[in-house]
């Protein structure tokens, strides 16, 4: 089973980003699951949502205390909330920022990480860039696809049109595959 949390504040589509990353995986074949936790449901308020995909049934219903994979929508949230906790050293850190890890002051806590599985990118930009809109939740479903291999990029587009009318979910087709190849690119450029 692989385990996705996803941190954010109200209003940045961190519930809708669990509900289509579960969506694309179910897209292929998959069990997936998706549910939200928050607490006063205001504007700016965190959430966090989280998301499981298996080949197998999901029986479980508990928060996810050990994610495989974390994804940080709001960088303001790494010295309000505890946001690493039970992350593996295995695991995957995909963050919304125009800054590295090192200038985040996150080196000495990232560093027994695998370098190609932590990824910064600007993912508020790349929405208003195409939607208008700064919800960084579409751009970082992109990234996620590309860092992690869980899901496809097009399964993740799949999910987006089933969700959006066709002019809303055309733009935020195109921020998903711009984070998609900026994070591949990344990799690429990682592992040469």
């Amino acid at each position: 089973m692989f385990q996705v949390r996803i941190h954010g504040r109200g209003g940045q589509g961190v519930v809708s980003g669990a509900e289509l990353l579960s969506v694309a995986g179910f897209l292929e074949g998959r069990f997936a699951q998706a549910f939200p936790s928050f607490g006063s449901e205001r504007m700016g308020a965190p959430v966090i949502a989280y998301c499981r995909l298996d080949d197998k049934e999901i029986r479980l219903r508990e928060p996810v205390l050990e994610p495989d994979a974390l994804i940080v929508q709001d960088a303001t949230l790494l010295h309000q909330v505890d946001l690493f906790t039970g992350l593996h050293k295995d695991g995957y850190i995909l963050l919304n920022s125009t800054r590295s890890f090192a200038e985040l002051g996150l080196s000495e806590f990232t560093g027994a990480f695998r370098r190609a599985r932590l990824c910064t990118v600007h993912a508020t930009e790349i929405a208003i860039k195409h939607v208008g809109r700064a919800v960084p939740n579409v751009p970082l479903l992109g990234a996620f696809a590309a860092i992690t291999g869980q899901v496809r990029l097009e399964s993740v587009v799949a999910a987006i049109r089933e969700k959006f009318p066709h002019v809303i979910a055309e733009k935020n087709v195109a921020a998903a595959a711009e984070a998609f190849e900026i994070v591949s690119k990344l990799r690429e450029t990682a592992n040469a």
